[in-house]
């Protein structure tokens, strides 16, 4: 019959125990609400800049969307604890600066 490993070899190997102790980050994510909206908000930023980007008579909009977008997606990044938020992320940065660039061919900030 094995033995139960103690509390320091959990420590050790990484094992996690039955009782199911929560990890720093799923206990950062729940705390704080607006970590949770972060990626969503950059990839709906990064869509629309892509979207309004390439309408020509839209470009402003483009514009203010990937100016928004890119650095919210850049920090959305830094502070996200999932994969599925950094992939979120790069989805938001590259629409951003795509729909920026798009933008800014077409007159970018003018009216």
């Amino acid at each position: 019959m094995p033995q139960e490993a103690t509390g320091d070899e959990r420590r050790i190997t990484g094992a996690r125990s039955s009782t199911g102790g929560g990890t720093a980050a799923g206990v950062r994510a729940e705390r704080r609400p607006l970590l949770r909206t972060l990626a969503p908000a950059a990839i709906v930023l990064g869509l629309a800049a892509l979207v309004l980007g390439f309408i020509p008579p839209t470009h402003l909009l483009g514009a203010i969307a990937g100016v928004v977008g890119l650095p919210l997606s850049l920090y959305s990044q830094l502070v996200s604890t999932s994969t599925n938020e950094r992939w979120l992320n790069v989805v938001g940065m590259v629409g951003s600066f795509v729909g920026l660039a798009f933008a800014v061919s077409h007159g970018g900030f003018t009216l």
